[in-house]
């Protein structure tokens, strides 16, 4: 299946990022793509110059199959090229339980 997603480039501590469409079973750090679709730089100050993406490609790979991951759907979401709702991608935790509850499980 394919995927678009980000895929890290540059030095440490200087992140930047490739969308790319790549095969799903390929790691995100192979280095291996299909396409480029664009770039991230986090630390670009000016936010209309921190993405720049190849929306009509995005689009067609779209039509095409491709999936996108969760971040890439929710900068696209955030920059209008699809419609739909963000999608949370952060890990969920577990709900804190008090000492008694723990002990009444033993």
């Amino acid at each position: 299946m394919l995927k678009i997603r980000l895929q890290r480039i540059g030095r440490k501590n200087d992140p930047s990022f490739r969308v790319v469409l790549t095969d799903s079973k390929n790691s995100a750090k192979s280095g291996r793509f299909l396409e480029l679709l664009g770039t991230y730089n986090p630390k670009v100050s000016d936010k209309k110059l921190r993405t720049s993406f190849y929306n009509d490609r995005i689009k067609y790979w779209l039509s095409k199959g491709a999936k996108l991951s969760d971040t890439m759907h929710n900068f696209l979401v955030h920059d209008k090229a699809i419609e739909g709702k963000k999608v949370n991608v952060l890990p969920k935790k577990k709900p804190t339980q008090k000492k008694k509850e723990l002990k009444a499980k033993k």
